[in-house]
């Protein structure tokens, strides 16, 4: 098997948000050789019920964290006042897969698109009518994307790639595993530098 590196995440995942800056960066400076999978972890499953106070308020906490221990880190904190707040990312994991059913580019395309409406332009990712109009944003045929969001198929997918994370030890995201030669090895998330992740990369494929 070709040396692969996954990287798991959520679109709703705000630390995945603060960390998209040094994932750009670590990315243009891997190894030719090395092929890099996307994988959707998924934090939260579907859910039609009102967020409760406390998980509200433990999420703004969060947010405040990750803007505090990463520079350049932005939120709009609007959402929790112009939106009704579902501890639901499921919707927006099935968006990426749906997306990427109209073509590979689309999977960090609408995974862009879902994180700028929901921390930048405090949007609810985890309606379908926000992600059928960001569908739209990144260029999708929204027909198309809306019949595949929730069809069974799209769900299957979601569950395999979140059992798949599992099965690689991932419990939190953002989540980087290095497979080499069916071994799964973790890579520490450094949100500030690439470099200690792309040392230990190289040091591990040299080996």
């Amino acid at each position: 098997m070709k040396n692969t590196l996954v990287y798991v995440h959520d679109p709703m995942c705000s630390w995945c948000w603060g960390f998209r800056p040094v994932l750009k960066r670590l990315m243009v400076s891997l190894p030719e050789n090395l092929e890099v999978i996307r994988i959707l972890g998924g934090l939260a499953a579907d859910s039609d019920s009102p967020m409760p106070m406390r998980m509200r308020q433990y999420l703004q906490q969060a947010w405040h964290s990750v803007q505090a221990s990463i520079p350049g880190t932005q939120f709009n904190f609007d959402f929790w006042a112009n939106c009704a707040p579902r501890r639901s990312t499921y919707p927006a994991c099935r968006a990426v897969i749906a997306a990427t059913l109209q073509g590979a580019q689309f999977d960090e395309q609408m995974t862009r698109v879902i994180q700028q409406a929901y921390y930048r332009e405090a949007k609810n990712p985890s309606d379908d009518s926000t992600l059928i109009e960001l569908a739209g944003v990144v260029g999708l045929d929204s027909t198309a994307f809306a019949r595949d969001l929730n069809s069974p198929s799209t769900h299957q997918a979601l569950a395999d790639q979140i059992d798949f994370s599992r099965r690689l030890g991932v419990r939190g995201f953002p989540g980087l595993v290095l497979i080499i030669d069916n071994a799964a090895i973790q890579i520490a998330v450094d949100y500030r530098d690439p470099l200690a992740m792309l040392d230990a990369i190289n040091t591990h494929i040299t080996n």
